[in-house]
């Protein structure tokens, strides 16, 4: 084996965070099922940021049983935008983002059209579970649609960004800005072919791209360079994913936040199993982090005032900077 290909695996290992360490070393130990079960339903966890204060997009309707498809239609029914979500879905599915009417008919951000039989069928596979992780029975959500902050809407066509904030023990440690694409059909969902853009966490400023996995320089569909993004209200994003672990104090935890217009930074979900990908993003591991933070302020660094805790990450993700 070539020795460049060694030093390079030898690097993965000390870096890279997989997943059955995430879910063995993190999620096991630092994240218990009863706050899980509370993020794994948006609704709940709405309610629980709510309580502290923290934005979160209105919720206009909820459906729980299919007796109630007539109210939910009513309420679907007055309204010219909005977004229809199961309550349990994760990466993205089962998501329909309505932009406006035509007619009777809603228009979706393609422009694909649905007939009221198109919108009530897919509101009873949700109900169905169709989309739940525990594939059982679920709920449909009405929520208020958000729109994109001015700064990042020429890198969104067709869809919405969000921000991704990787913490642990209430400090964030990684963070990326997911972008949608014609691809992803205006998801942000990496899986699906959206963008991911690394992020250094003192500033919001792009420091890497990727898409699919790939290294990626320009948007695909506006030809935008990836590089000369900056997240607007950065500061503020920050502390309103690190103020997220106040209210659902889960150790390891994903924090999605849409740069609204014109409401500023909003808490769209939580996520007690956040993806990796984020290092591809970041062109870094998170082992480091997670290895300096422990060493630093084991668990009791959640006690800390949620400032000190944004602080305290950028610090630690400039100390890893200077290593490189």
């Amino acid at each position: 084996m070539e020795p460049a290909l060694i030093a390079r695996l030898r690097w993965l290992r000390r870096n890279v965070l997989g997943i059955n360490r995430r879910n063995q070393e993190l999620v096991l130990r630092y994240n218990s099922p009863s706050l899980i079960a509370v993020v794994d339903h948006k609704a709940r966890t709405k309610e629980a940021l709510a309580q502290r204060g923290l934005a979160v997009p209105p919720t206009y309707a909820r459906c729980a049983r299919t007796a109630q498809l007539g109210d939910f239609y009513a309420e679907c029914a007055r309204r010219a935008e909005f977004v229809l979500k199961p309550a349990r879905g994760a990466g993205g599915e089962g998501i329909v983002v309505i932009a406006g009417r035509d007619g009777d008919r809603f228009v979706k951000l393609s422009g694909a059209r649905l007939t009221p039989r198109d919108l009530l069928a897919h509101a009873a596979d949700i109900l169905g579970g169709a989309f739940s992780l525990s594939q059982t029975h679920d709920e449909v959500l009405i929520e208020q649609r958000l729109t994109t902050d001015p700064a990042l809407t020429p890198y969104c066509p067709g869809g919405v960004a969000d921000l991704r904030v990787l913490l642990l023990h209430g400090v964030p440690l990684m963070a990326m800005l997911r972008l949608p694409t014609a691809a992803s059909q205006g998801r942000a969902n990496l899986h699906v072919g959206g963008i991911g853009v690394g992020l250094h966490l003192a500033t919001g400023a792009a420091r890497f791209a990727i898409c699919r996995d790939r290294p990626l320089t320009h948007h695909p569909d506006t030809r935008h360079p990836l590089r000369e993004i900056r997240v607007p209200h950065w500061h503020e994003a920050l502390r309103l994913a690190a103020r997220a672990y106040d209210a659902i104090p889960l150790g390891l935890l994903g924090v999605d936040i849409v740069l609204a217009d014109p409401h500023g930074p909003v808490i769209l979900e939580l996520n007690a199993r956040p993806g990796l990908s984020i290092q591809l993003a970041n062109r870094r591991g998170l082992r480091p982090l997670v290895r300096n933070l422990l060493l630093r302020t084991p668990a009791s660094s959640g006690t800390i005032a949620a400032d000190a805790r944004v602080a305290l990450g950028v610090e630690l993700s400039e100390q890893e900077d200077e290593l490189r």
